[in-house]
């Protein structure tokens, strides 16, 4: 174990500590030693206090167990379930009615409607590449993707398809920004006459700027481009505002397991924070290097200037309270919780972007965006918005600085969101729903109630609908119009873009004015959807909405009375079994924490940590519920070892699990997520994943 350095009575990895006091510090206007200080002055406040909340998260758990293996319950549970819950204080009650009041919201999250990215802080280039990502191009968008129903056919440039992209495109614009007569299809050059004149807003280096619903869209004129030339006014792209936000995010899609990965990490965010972080790689033998955007100066039609963000707002996705880091040991011997580090030096970081005058800038308002994901009802929100008080007396920010995202994705949250909003009501600046891991929860949270339906078959059931309904029902009636983001999930097969095109309208329809997209290229066709759909009109509909019902939401999933099909069975156990292989084999062999990883139909899709929570509950319910055998999981997972095994052949890095599964810490670590599903602090699998990890590590840095 390598030896840790001595401050304030904390032991730090000696990476950190330098990065802290070489890197992050200079310029924030903030000793090293009061830095110091002040960190252990935390830990040694709020760790009791988050050591309290877990013990609460087992002891509810427990009375949960108790209550549904005691005695016979039919389904679907009814007021004595709903009386039980309140009696232990897993409900409480509804507060009254209050409104959100936040302050200092940039425009991104308080104004305006549009895609959302989630990005690895690990991969500088995957972060810059999302940074940059504000602004894109609707013609390579269409052409080098599914979205009109095919892929090209070849390297070469395909005119016809070309003209289906210009087509498509024009048709966007007519929606969008429709001219005074005529359509833009026909548009011969000059100046636009529009329908509305002002939605043209400016000009630059000849492009023309539109306006729509609040975003952006840059008309490109080029005579001289193999597009412009050809067409009747010049057109040469079409430009549009896409990722108006993205998280950065040191939670579910990275593998950060110690004292060096954490330092990893908060360099990136660092170099984000002050805008100079550089990714140099090759393509196609040249040398790259990627930078942050620069703004976008245009000339206004009245003589002024207008100046666009070039760059997505950037928020950073904390750890939740659970986990532990040996990158900080507490005076007791005991690893220090993550989360208080991640609340205490990621605001540090930021705190450089509201201090520096260099071009590049974040907020313009002067906040901290923080999400803050797994958090367990109202007094877990309470012990973060005092957290966050803290932070910020420390480094002497204003107070509600920092914000908070408050992620909608634990069933006690969602089953207590107006009290748990109600907790930082005055720093909230978005909710956000989760599928994959409110799902996981829903299973691991009634484990002994009964088998479950499959997972497939989740999203037909009562408490999905309930769950997605209140969450923008319980936001708009807290006040979060034009004040706060009501947020929605992944779009998780970046390879099916035409199929998104189709279906992820629904997330602005429902009044969410952001969701999440997987690439940058899925941002730019997911804004067409915010240009088809008016979301503040929709939110001012779904206002006056009554509150979907809670007793939908607290509707267990059970699959009652229902007898499994032999070939059912082996059907959900080899999906099930393929998904965790397939993400568990990356994440601990090479720690990669989100990638694009094939499913057991060979579609790639974007996985991260609440993919698998879903796939091992799944599997350890109908374990614990006899619908599987030990044997029958440990023959599905060795024959979808040998399925991913084939499926990374052309990774050279790849290490095989099927010849000697015994030998591979990934398989054992999948198959210990399944076998011990029912054990895990509510069926999070940070724990085994984390384990599993540093024992990768230390193997590889034995002597020979």
């Amino acid at each position: 174990m390598t030896q840790q350095t001595e401050r304030a009575g904390l032991r730090i990895a000696p990476e950190l500590v330098r990065f802290i006091e070489a890197d992050a510090l200079p310029d924030s206007g903030l000793e090293a030693e009061r830095f110091w200080q002040g960190l252990a002055d935390i830990y040694g406040r709020f760790a009791p206090e988050n050591e309290r909340l877990l013990a609460r998260r087992d002891e509810l758990q427990q009375r949960i167990d108790q209550w549904h293996g005691e005695a016979e319950h039919e389904a679907p549970f009814g007021p004595d379930y709903h009386a039980f819950l309140k009696d232990i204080g897993y409900l409480v009650e509804e507060p009254a009615p209050f409104t959100i009041a936040p302050t200092h919201v940039d425009a991104e999250i308080a104004e305006l409607a549009g895609p959302q990215l989630v990005v690895p802080v690990l991969n500088a280039r995957f972060l810059l590449n999302a940074a940059n990502a504000r602004w894109g191009s609707l013609y390579d968008a269409l052409y080098g993707t599914d979205a009109l129903g095919d892929l090209p056919a070849g390297a070469d440039y395909d005119p016809q398809r070309g003209a289906r992209v210009i087509s498509w495109a024009k048709q966007f614009l007519d929606n969008a920004v429709p001219l005074k007569s005529g359509s833009w299809t026909d548009f011969a050059g000059g100046t636009p006459e529009l329908a509305d004149p002002t939605q043209l807003v400016g000009r630059r280096d000849g492009n023309w700027l539109l306006r729509h619903h609040g975003l952006h869209i840059e008309v490109v004129i080029d005579d001289t481009h193999p597009i412009g030339r050809n067409d009747p006014a010049h057109i040469a792209d079409i430009e549009l505002e896409a990722a108006l936000s993205t998280i950065v995010d040191l939670e579910d899609s990275v593998a950060a397991v110690d004292g060096a990965d954490k330092q990893a990490s908060y360099a990136n965010w660092l170099g984000l924070m002050k805008g100079d972080l550089e990714a140099v790689f090759d393509k196609g033998g040249r040398t790259i290097t990627r930078r942050l955007e620069a703004d976008r100066i245009y000339n206004t039609p009245d003589g002024g200037t207008l100046t666009l963000h070039g760059r997505s707002l950037l928020l950073v996705r904390n750890v939740g309270h659970l986990m532990r880091t040996p990158a900080i040991t507490m005076p007791d011997g005991q690893h220090g919780f993550e989360g208080i580090l991640d609340a205490v030096v990621t605001s540090l970081i930021a705190s450089h972007d509201l201090k520096h005058e260099g071009a590049i800038h974040n907020s313009r308002t002067g906040s901290i965006y923080i999400v803050k994901p797994k958090m367990h009802g109202p007094e877990e929100a309470a012990f973060t918005n005092r957290l966050f008080d803290a932070v910020e007396d420390l480094l002497d920010l204003p107070r509600h600085t920092i914000k908070v995202g408050v992620m909608d994705e634990e069933r006690r949250t969602s089953a207590n969101l107006a009290a748990c909003i109600a907790e930082v009501k005055d720093r909230i600046f978005f909710i956000n729903t989760g599928f994959l891991d409110r799902t996981g929860d829903e299973i691991h949270t009634s484990m002994q109630a009964g088998p479950m339906v499959p997972k497939g078959e989740m999203k037909n059931t009562p408490w999905i609908k309930a769950y997605e309904d209140r969450n923008v029902q319980i936001g708009l009636a807290c006040g979060f119009r034009g004040k706060a983001q009501i947020g929605k999930g992944m779009w998780a097969a970046p390879d099916r873009m035409a199929d998104m095109l189709e279906q992820k309208s629904g997330h602005p329809m429902s009044g969410a004015n952001t969701a999440w997209v997987p690439s940058p290229t899925a941002a730019v066709l997911h804004a067409t959807h915010y240009h088809q759909i008016n979301v503040s009109e929709r939110q001012e509909e779904r206002a006056h909405e009554a509150i979907a019902s809670l007793e939908d939401l607290l509707t267990v999933p059970l699959a009652t009375g229902r007898n499994f099909a032999p070939d059912d069975i082996t059907r959900e156990l080899d999906n099930n079994a393929q998904g965790i292989l397939g993400y568990v084999v990356r994440w601990v062999d090479q720690g990669i924490g989100c990638s694009k990883v094939p499913d057991i139909n060979d579609i790639g899709l974007m996985e991260d940590r609440a993919t698998l929570r879903i796939s091992a509950q799944s599997l350890g319910n109908w374990l614990l519920h006899g619908i599987c055998t030990e044997a029958d999981v440990d023959a599905a997972l060795l024959r979808m070892a040998a399925k991913v095994d084939a499926q990374n052949a052309n990774d050279p890095s790849y290490r095989p699990m099927a010849e000697a599964p015994q030998d591979s810490l990934a398989f054992q670590a999948a198959r210990a997520l399944v076998m011990e599903a029912a054990e895990q602090p509510n069926g999070y699998t940070e724990p085994l994943l984390h384990r599993f990890r540093a024992e990768v590590k230390a193997r590889r840095q034995q002597p020979a």
